[in-house]
This record gives C-alpha cells, structure tokens and sequence, in this order.
C-alpha cells in the first residue's frame, strides 16, 4: 500500500478515422505501431472497402511481423489495397522488399502522390514516427493531413 504509479494516455493526437473521414488512406507501421492501423484496416474492410488504401510497415525481421495473416488477407479480397514491408535488421536470401529504415526515397515510391489528397496514418515508435512524418513532408504532404501516435519507454515525454 501506499505505492505511486503514474498514467498517461497516447502520446499523440487524434488517431481515428472512420468512413466520413475519407481517403486514400496512407498508413505507416513501425513494429506493434500497427496494431491501431489494423483497426482502421478492419473497420475499412466492412464500411468503406475498396477505399484506395496504402500500407508500409516497417519491422526488424519477417518473424516480427504481425497481423500477417489478416494483412495478406485483406489485401488478397481487395485490389485497392497494398501493403509494402520494409525489414530492418535481417533480411532472408530471397526476400526482394525494401532493407532499410523508412525514408522520403521510400514514401516517393509507396505513398499516394500529395495531389491525390490522402490522409496519412502513422503510428509505431517515437523516432519512427517522427522520421516518417518527417519524411511526408519532405514529400509534400501537408501536416494537417498527417496523424500520428507514438510509443516509448515509460519514462518518455513529448
């Protein structure tokens, strides 16, 4: 008893999107970063499938990649999805995706183009997150249209 812990909420901003919202969606992962993206995939799935939907997801290893089966699910019943991966430490022979971190070089190849009007999603780990949002912008995307969520250590303040 007598034990303090502290709480804090998402360190972000407002990070929903429903089908009023609109699209394209672009969606940006790091790690567990896509928990919260597969949420919008699903809810994208009943009530606005077919929305032009672009996913990139950035992972250590093929084996730290998660939601893989409903990933390839969804974009296997849905030609308007696409989901690039991007691995960051180890790589099998054979894998063609891209090898590196997320960057403006990458997003000018995977991302919707600035005048399609897309709504950008970006959510993983704080240096992730702030790299790739930095990067959109590089690209042209305006930061109104660009949301993102973040995690770190727990004693990690924005």
């Amino acid at each position: 008893m007598g034990d303090r812990f502290e709480l804090r909420g998402p360190i972000g901003g407002y990070f929903v999107w429903t089908p009023e919202h609109g699209g394209p969606l672009q969606l940006i992962a790091g790690r567990s970063g896509i928990a919260p993206l597969a949420s919008i995939l699903s809810q994208r799935a009943v009530a606005a499938r077919y929305l032009p939907t672009r996913v990139l997801y950035s992972v250590g290893t093929p084996q730290d990649i998660m939601f893989k089966e409903r990933l390839e699910g969804w974009r296997g019943d849905d030609p308007a999805l696409t989901v690039a991966l991007t691995l960051t430490r180890s790589a099998p022979a054979d894998w063609t995706g891209y090898r590196r971190r997320i960057d403006a070089v990458m997003l000018r190849e995977v991302a919707f183009e600035t005048s399609d009007k897309p709504i950008a999603f970006v959510c993983g780990p704080t240096t992730m997150v702030e790299a790739a949002a930095d990067a959109l912008v590089s690209v042209g995307y305006p930061a109104e249209r660009i949301r993102t969520e973040r995690f770190g250590p727990s004693g990690e303040s924005t």
